[in-house]
């Protein structure tokens, strides 16, 4: 061990004498110091404007504008500089042959220039060490796990090019060819992994061996046993081939042994690489603050209690405009968006099922002149060089499965135990897929209950199977939207009072602005729900207080006269803009995260709610008006008339709210209503719609208010906490001062020690 000690020492100086280390280090400490001080200034920045820092460690140094993905493009070009001397100089120089007669092993050789190059790299990465102090002192709460995790992924990788660096050093006498095979090996190594793709036996050995984003999970806060047996897999397989290379030089062996050996080495690297990659061998460790690589406490609950086999179906159509998410090139990309419930059930199973049928798709222009499906569907082939015959025919997939219920698109139906099924959809918006909350939820309806939600018809209520400006099909069926409750874990349907009393099985109603009012049968059958403390949802609206009123009026609550109204500039008085109270988002979680950020909901021809606690019930105010809103009786045109406060004709000026929740206690059980004086506010029309100036958000009615009537079993709560790193202790003034010191400071002290040691050197 001494003597690989010696062998470091000795390379090392050799290191730390030559120009070119000196100038990597300066090199990259400029590209550090440059990366960090503009980020950390955008940081101060934005806090010197006023407005409010979010996550502020995992803004600098992650994501899509973090300086640590930056830094891992580039990173190849610097160690090859390095490495490519280790072994060659010996070489050239001849001084391999005093090395090979002096009483050292070649493992003590490789091992001892390894060392060096092991404690370099603890010197190269100094900056983002030094950067890792400076936030621990200049960020609030900084997440700390997140930044040091990401400094060892760095680390290893730099560690592992290093290796490779040692390796093609160790096989060649030329600087120059050694560092070129250095970037082609690595080349390779960031390539290979899109290789054979698209054939399952070569798949996984490929994306293994690719060394392309697996310092990903490092700078994200995630520490994987498969990335980490990664990087030093890589390590032991080139210092193992060196040591067997410099074997080769020392003694003669025959190159059918030589070769044997190195294809044995490497064979039982990817042995233990691919056990590495088994579900069940996995180990995580989540440093970030937030844990946020990790399932929310609410889908691991859900996750213990899957004890019986779940499998996910995909079905791809060709023809659909999403056919490209789950092609078989596209595999190992699709199963990552399930990597955090399989860390939880490893031996979660996922099938793929291709076929092409008629869609309702964009790529219908492209397939002109294509008269049968088929003929599309071998157009498409042929675009994206598959084979028409791995994908079963529209006859095929229909005796499999119908999915033309679902518009033939792309689905995933969740199978668990004795044939319970579920399905996963592609939402309309810019994420797309589905997230933690739509996934857990999915899951959850397996051994959860599902409320069952009953839209009362008839009275020219609103609809939910129609999709016009004023009715609900986006928020209650719709399943392409995200917030939808059938893809929040409702079971929706609707239901006729004059057809038939509410089953047992109903948990909550919602009634819908009614027109004209209920027959004595209906209000019969109503009351039998409300008796025996069924929950429900009622929206009220202008023009039609006479008519909710009855059915309020038991509960203590009171739809008030006229329109409520204040004065805008540029809006229609008749668009109120509704406060989330404190007290709801103390009460209600998922108003609480829209409070704190100041979020309204937009509600246009509302009507005020006045209650009477004699009724029984407790109440509790969510959305409410301004103190200037006044409840207009006289003006109905608000388009050209300007209304006018009038006192005397009994109109009031306050604050009124707009939706109430109430409770009270029927037997054993609470009792739950949400009342709200707006129909419109989550209807299709206002959902859809981005009303300028105002941060609205309506849907959080929808979510609000289902999560509190199902006793907060739905939509799930899959919300983290909130980072605390959210202010930085840097001022406007000294943010110049900041930065400069971070662009010159450190590349600037690298600089002068490394000309000083040339200096000295060259006295010597």
């Amino acid at each position: 061990m001494k003597t690989t000690y010696q062998i470091a020492i000795a390379e090392l100086r050799s290191l730390f004498c030559s120009p070119v280390a000196w100038l990597i280090l300066v090199i990259f400490a400029v590209q550090v110091g440059v990366a960090f001080g503009d980020a950390f200034d955008r940081q101060v920045q934005s806090q010197a404007l006023g407005y409010g820092l979010w996550d502020v460690t995992s803004s600098i140094f992650t994501g899509w504008m973090g300086i640590f993905p930056r830094f891992l493009s580039n990173l190849y070009l610097y160690i090859p500089l390095l490495t490519m001397g280790l072994m060659s100089r010996e070489y050239s120089s001849g001084s391999i042959k005093l090395l090979f007669s002096s009483p050292v092993t070649n493992s003590q050789i490789i091992f001892g220039k390894y060392l060096s190059v092991l404690i370099y790299n603890l010197v190269l990465i100094l900056p983002l060490i030094l950067i890792g102090i400076f936030c621990a002192i200049f960020i609030k709460d900084p997440d700390l796990g997140l930044l040091f995790t990401g400094i060892l992924g760095i680390y290893l990788l730099i560690c592992a090019y290093g290796a490779i660096g040692l390796f093609m050093s160790s096989i060649t006498s030329y600087q120059v060819v050694a560092a070129i095979g250095t970037l082609a090996i690595l080349a390779a190594l960031n390539y290979i992994g899109e290789v054979g793709q698209s054939y399952a036996f070569v798949r996984d050995i490929t994306y293994w061996l690719s060394i392309s984003g697996r310092a990903y999970e490092f700078i994200n806060g995630l520490i994987c046993s498969e990335d980490l047996l990664y990087f030093l897999l890589i390590i032991a397989l080139f210092l193992t081939l060196s040591i067997l290379r410099l074997r080769a030089g020392r003694s003669k062996v025959s190159a059918g042994k030589r070769w044997s050996v190195y294809g044995a080495v490497v064979a039982l690297m990817l042995l233990i690489g691919y056990i590495s990659t088994l579900p069940s061998t996995k180990i995580y460790y989540d440093a970030t603050a937030t844990k946020s690589n990790t399932l929310t406490q609410v889908s691991q609950d859900v996750m213990k209690k899957l004890d019986d086999d779940l499998k996910i179906t995909t079905y791809v159509n060709l023809l659909d405009d999403n056919y490209g998410i789950a092609l078989p090139s596209q595999l190992k990309t699709d199963h990552e968006r399930f990597e955090q419930y399989i860390r939880f059930k490893p031996d979660i199973k996922m099938d793929y099922v291709y076929y092409y049928a008629d869609a309702n798709s964009a790529l219908d222009f492209r397939l002109e002149g294509c008269k049968t499906t088929e003929e599309r569907a071998q157009k498409m082939a042929n675009i994206l060089n598959l084979d028409l015959k791995m994908f079963l025919t529209p006859e095929q997939i229909k005796e499999k499965i119908d999915l033309s219920s679902e518009g033939n698109r792309f689905v995933r139906i969740v199978e668990y135990g004795d044939g319970q099924k579920n399905i996963l959809r592609l939402y309309n918006d810019n994420e797309k897929h589905p997230s933690e909350t739509e996934i857990s939820t999915a899951l959850k309806r397996f051994v959860v209950k599902s409320p069952k939600v009953a839209f009362l018809t008839g009275h020219e209520m609103r609809k939910i199977h129609q999709a016009g400006d004023l009715d609900y099909n986006q928020f209650a069926e719709n399943p392409y939207f995200r917030h939808s409750l059938v893809n929040q874990g409702f079971d929706v349907v609707t239901l006729s009072l004059e057809e038939q009393d509410i089953p047992e099985d109903i948990d909550i109603v919602v009634i819908a602005e009614m027109k004209t009012p209920f027959t004595n049968i209906e209000n019969e059958r109503l009351n039998k729900y409300i008796d025996r403390g069924g929950n429900l949802f009622i929206l009220g609206d202008m023009r039609r207080q006479d008519i909710m009123n009855p059915i309020t009026e038991k509960f203590g609550v009171t739809f008030l006269p006229g329109t409520l109204v204040e004065t805008k500039e540029n809006d229609s008085p008749a668009l109120i803009i509704g406060k989330i109270t404190e007290e709801a988002a103390k009460r209600f979680k998922p108003y609480a995260r829209p409070y704190e950020y100041g979020y309204v909901v937009t509600m246009l021809n509302a009507t005020g709610l006045e209650f009477d606690s004699s009724k029984g019930f407790e109440a509790s105010p969510v959305i409410v008006t301004d103190s200037l809103c006044w409840n207009e009786l006289q003006t109905t045109d608000f388009l050209d008339d300007i209304p006018q406060l009038n006192a005397e004709t009994g109109e009031r000026q306050g604050v009124f709210p707009t939706i109430l929740a109430l409770n009270r206690k029927v037997g054993d059980k609470e009792q739950r209503i949400v009342i709200t004086g707006d129909a419109d506010c989550v209807s299709n029309g206002e959902l859809s719609r981005n009303r300028n100036g105002y941060a609205s958000t309506n849907f959080t009615v929808i979510t609000g208010t289902f999560r509190w009537l199902s006793y907060d079993e739905y939509p799930l709560d899959t919300e983290r906490p909130r980072p605390q790193d959210d202010a930085v202790y840097v001022g406007r003034e000294a943010r110049k001062l900041v930065r400069y010191a971070w662009y010159g400071g450190i590349p600037l002290v690298l600089a002068v020690i490394g000309i000083t040691i040339q200096v000295r050197r060259k006295r010597w």
